[in-house]
């Protein structure tokens, strides 16, 4: 029987080659990632401290393209009419990989790496707590150290970092997908902080938000009440309509809001005031139809109240849609690594700040294992959604909080902070390289995930931005 050879890039290798060389890439990553470990995560826990909400965050951006260019990557910055949006690459010819990179923080959590709640004011007023600045830094990581392989092993191959602002309710992906700039990436590798590794299949719902402004007309809430008229009133009159509504919609949708303006004192009858919206289900046309019903709740409490109402169509993300083939490949390589490991301080860290759940259960320890490879829901949303249906696209997700955190919290903040998050980073920039590797040594898998890809999306698929054609709301969390 014939010894069987494979060709790559114009090379021949036998089976046993291949796998020496699979062995070489998997030492070289590993040397790689450690060589810039202490750079990166620098990098990571500055943008930690920095905390910049959406659209705002200058230095951030700066920390994360400086590395790159520093790394011999050609920047290309405020990308898509973005200040804080860049785009960073290294190589000439080749399929074009992308990794992507969030480096946001929201709006009122504090910044301690305290296992229990501190309120502790910075100058942002903001908190990493969704980990984004491990998002970025580790992401950048990876980029580096493909780089460095592509160089060391004479391989063709463009290797491409998108610095994506604004995740967080910006839909800063969506701008730059609108932009027609992901148009010639042939795969795009990206990964999110979490309490577990997986590197599942895995769907989203996409999402649409808007802010409406009720405006009336103010008087002496007491003295003369009948002059007045309550923006205030139409807030709260078109907040119980939605929530009425709530009993009709497909169970899958979720609706929730924040009053941002409301009035100033008790005896002035508020003339301004304004609500939040965010409109979520797994099907975009079903989100544009509940979001236009959220409009006429808006519209008959304006009415209703002898008021009136503006809205703005503040950010929408399509659903996350799933790409087997190169999914499957990340959760090889993630299983590859496998889990994280604490030290004895983690762990007497991990048990503190886990008294502190409100369900605590037996979770502690489940950072070392990696999850099976299934097929989920998550009915939260993300602006990767939108790059997901133009480009094949896969996600890893490691532990970078203590197991059980919920995202969003005072807990992810602290963790995020810590070695703790630092080794989940290390483990995704690992996890993304090697993936991205394994795609340029065998092209066929991005033939198949584009098959992939059109399949799913139908011969029909037009996009359109859920958000239209508004610009990119760089303001939006000024107010």
């Amino acid at each position: 029987m014939g010894r069987k050879e494979y060709k790559i890039q114009g090379k021949v290798f036998s089976l046993v080659a291949l796998c020496l060389l699979a062995f070489d890439i998997s030492a070289s990553i590993d040397k790689s990632i450690a060589n810039h470990k202490e750079h990166f995560s620098k990098i990571a826990l500055e943008i930690w401290d920095n905390a910049e909400l959406g659209y705002q965050e200058m230095d951030s951006s700066e920390l994360l393209s400086d590395a790159l260019e520093k790394e011999g990557f050609k920047i290309n910055k405020s990308v898509a009419g973005i200040p804080t949006a860049f785009i960073a690459e290294f190589g000439s010819k080749g399929p074009v990989i992308a990794i992507l990179g969030e480096f946001d923080a929201l709006p009122g959590l504090a910044q301690s790496t305290s296992p229990f709640k501190e309120v502790i004011n910075n100058t942002t007023g903001a908190g990493h707590a969704c980990g984004h600045h491990l998002f970025g830094a580790a992401s950048a990581w990876a980029a580096v150290s493909i780089k460095e392989w592509l160089v060391e092993n004479n391989f063709d191959g463009r290797i491409r970092f998108y610095g994506t602002p604004a995740e967080e309710g910006g839909s800063g992906k969506v701008y730059i997908a609108r932009e027609g700039l992901f148009e010639d990436v042939d795969i795009v590798l990206h990964w999110h902080p979490d309490q577990v590794n997986s590197a599942n299949s895995k769907t989203s719902n996409s999402n649409k938000s808007g802010k409406f402004t009720f405006k009336g007309i103010s008087a002496h809430a007491a003295g003369s009440p009948e002059l007045g008229r309550s923006a205030l009133d139409g807030v709260e009159a078109m907040n119980m309509m939605v929530n009425m509504m709530r009993e009709h919609v497909p169970q899958e949708s979720r609706l929730h809001y924040v009053i941002t303006k409301g009035g100033l004192a008790p005896n002035v009858v508020p003339d301004l005031a304004e609500v939040y919206y965010y409109v979520r289900h797994p099907n975009m046309q079903m989100v544009d139809e509940l979001f236009q019903r959220v409009v006429k709740a808006a519209n008959g409490a304006a009415e209703g109240t002898e008021t009136s109402m503006t809205y703005e169509v503040m950010h929408g993300n399509y659903s996350l849609l799933p790409n087997d083939v190169i999914q499957k490949k990340m959760h090889s390589n993630l299983q590859m690594y496998g889990g994280i490991n604490y030290t004895e301080a983690e762990n007497n860290y991990a048990k503190t700040i886990y008294k502190t759940f409100i369900k605590p259960s037996n979770e502690i320890g489940s950072q070392e294992n990696v999850q099976p490879y299934s097929t989920s829901h998550s009915y939260g949303s993300t602006d990767v959604g939108d790059v997901s249906w133009l480009v094949p696209t896969a996600g890893v997700r490691t532990a970078t909080w203590v197991p059980g955190t919920a995202a969003h919290s005072w807990q992810a903040v602290s963790a995020g902070g810590t070695s703790i998050g630092i080794k989940g980073a290390e483990l995704a920039a690992k996890t993304i390289a090697s993936t991205a590797i394994d795609i340029y040594k065998d092209e066929s898998l991005i033939m198949a995930a584009k098959a992939e890809l059109q399949e799913r999306v139908g011969k029909d698929f037009e996009y359109k931005a859920l958000l239209g054609d508004r610009l990119p709301p760089l303001d939006y969390r000024k107010n």
